[in-house]
């Protein structure tokens, strides 16, 4: 194999970066790849303020995977810890190097592993690298606590209602801010509900500290706080929303700087949710109404989750569900109305009652008669087609002719790795909100390079996930296995669905509301609905259903 270099730079911190220390190690590492090793054909890879701690860097990533592919001979940087502090991630990878025939060689510490003994100074190094950041992480860790514990700052977001005074280095009461934390607290009194309070903050306008809108959380989050009675909390949490540590390693200080709440308000207030959080408790919801799509609807308008609820009583004493856009609840902007449960229940299951009279014919259907059997009831009377109807007509004939081909070990899989899929989606998207407030609103300020190197990370993963998404929603002949449908289902279930023209509030009346939950749990991830309407169907094997509607 023709020689050529891996060269690897990084720096932990942009204030690095601007004493130019990328460009320093660039220099030296291309002049030891030409000058030591003859090597004139290299290619950089730069990674500009990421830790050292563990591997979760892109041009690493990127290097690593054409090391893999056979692209380098050698791996050169400029201290060992450049690459990792971390020994078990430098062990795997080096390992992975050995398996690639690739010679690790760092310039400052003058060894490189195509010799024993350079192997085993390597090793040796690495240990006292990791040993030396995990004493750092120590002191900094026991010099911060005893600063908490002298009632002194230690660089957290100042909390809504107070400002950071330079003189005396500790958060003050912002007299304009108070107003909206007093605003909470009594509101809270009033209604004695975090959804009440939000809803008036948000139909008034009432920004948070970010300038953003209110949700159960943040309201909540600011009557937790015992800072607004003048208390300081440290070492609470393991990170800024991790588990709570156990209470003998919280450090308190009570009255350690001016309230904004007095304690018998804060107390008051505090007791209300302790009670409003034993109500809400599973043993609680499990005596309440079963909502039959709770947790599976998204708005089609804005993407948010539905909120549930039960309508009035007919004089027959039916009593449907009704679901509420969440941002349209909360006052966000969504114009979208509410749906009820008998709406989008006689359109879901009538659908997979026509798929499964559908497993019955033996007989090659065009790809508009599948769609046309797919449609047929008046639930569907201003439908117009399904968007993936051709992958519909090819998985029915694409290794058999016999439609609903069982095979329970391809469909299980499928139902967990989408699952997952979905989950981490949801978390990156979650991520970037998150780093877009950070850079935007929070005192501490991010360098615009930070925030676009990890907005280019987290874009990257949810590009990937997208990719996968698609992948496994690629449909098989197992994605219309008629044992999917009907696994789950009780006999009598089971017989109102094969037989069809299924009436909701009659099913209900008839099964209960328990069972056929369980039963759409089982099948069904997420039904987007708009204007009253089933706008598509994501079924927990791959399978998504997306209906064109006449105009």
């Amino acid at each position: 194999m023709n020689k050529k270099s891996a060269i690897y730079v990084r720096v932990s911190t942009s204030h690095q970066i601007d004493k130019d220390s990328l460009p320093l190690q660039r220099k030296d590492l291309i002049n030891y790849s030409k000058l030591i090793l003859g090597i004139d054909n290299y290619v950089v890879f730069e990674d500009a303020g990421y830790s050292g701690k563990n591997t979760d860097r892109p041009a690493f990533k990127d290097m690593f995977n054409r090391i893999k592919e056979g692209e380098f001979s050698h791996l050169l940087v400029w201290k060992i810890d450049r690459i990792s502090r971390n020994l078990l991630d430098f062990c795997s990878m080096y390992d992975e190097l050995k398996k690639y025939n690739c010679t690790f060689i760092s310039k400052n510490e003058q060894f490189d592993t195509s010799s024993a003994m350079g192997e085993a100074m390597l090793k040796i190094i690495l240990v006292f690298a990791e040993l030396e950041r995990k004493l750092t992480g120590e002191r900094v860790a026991a010099t911060m606590l005893d600063r908490a514990t002298k009632g002194l700052w230690n660089g957290a977001p100042i909390p809504l209602g107070y400002k950071w005074d330079k003189i005396i280095k500790f958060p003050v009461i912002d007299d304009e801010e108070r107003l909206t934390v007093e605003l909470i607290y009594n509101k809270y009194i009033e209604t004695e509900s975090t959804s009440a309070v939000v809803k008036y903050l948000n139909q008034h306008n009432i920004r948070t500290k970010r300038d953003g809108n209110w949700s159960t959380k943040t309201v909540g989050d600011i009557l937790r706080n015992p800072f607004y009675k003048g208390t300081y909390r440290y070492n609470f949490r393991e990170s800024a929303r991790g588990k709570k540590k156990k209470e003998n390693e919280w450090i308190v200080l009570d009255n350690n700087h001016d309230p904004i709440i007095a304690l018998d308000l804060w107390t008051k207030c505090n007791n209300i949710l302790d009670e409003n959080a034993k109500k809400n408790s599973a043993r609680f919801r499990a005596k309440s109404k079963t909502h039959i799509f709770a947790g599976l609807l998204e708005c089609g308008e804005c993407h948010k989750s539905f909120y549930s609820k039960s309508d009035k009583t007919s004089l027959d004493g039916y009593t449907p569900s009704i679901y509420t856009c969440s941002s349209r609840y909360n006052h966000l902007g969504c114009n979208q109305k509410t749906i009820s449960d008998t709406i989008i229940g006689n359109f879901t299951l009538n659908f997979i009652s026509n798929m499964i009279k559908l497993s019955k014919t033996y007989k090659k259907l065009s790809p508009e008669d599948i769609e046309k059997n797919l449609l047929s009831g008046s639930s569907f009377n201003d439908v117009k087609g399904i968007i993936e109807i051709d992958d519909i007509f090819n998985s029915f004939y694409n290794t058999s002719s016999k439609i609903f081909k069982p095979n329970k070990q391809e469909t299980k899989p499928a139902n967990i790795d989408l699952n997952k899929l979905d989950a981490d989606l949801k978390k990156q998207h979650r991520a970037l909100e998150r780093l877009e407030n950070l850079y935007l609103y929070d005192e501490k300020e991010m360098s615009e390079k930070d925030y676009i190197l990890k907005k280019n990370i987290i874009n990257t993963k949810i590009k990937e996930i997208d990719a996968k998404i698609k992948s496994s929603a690629t449909i098989s002949t197992s994605t219309y296995n008629i044992n999917f449908f009907l696994n789950t289902a009780t006999l009598e279930l089971s017989k109102e669905i094969i037989e069809g023209n299924i009436n909701m509030k009659s099913l209900i009346q008839r099964v209960g509301r328990d069972i056929i939950k369980e039963f759409v749990n089982s099948l069904i991830t997420k039904i987007t609905v708009r204007d009253r309407k089933v706008i598509s169907i994501q079924f927990t094997n791959g399978l998504i259903s997306t209906f064109i509607y006449e105009v």
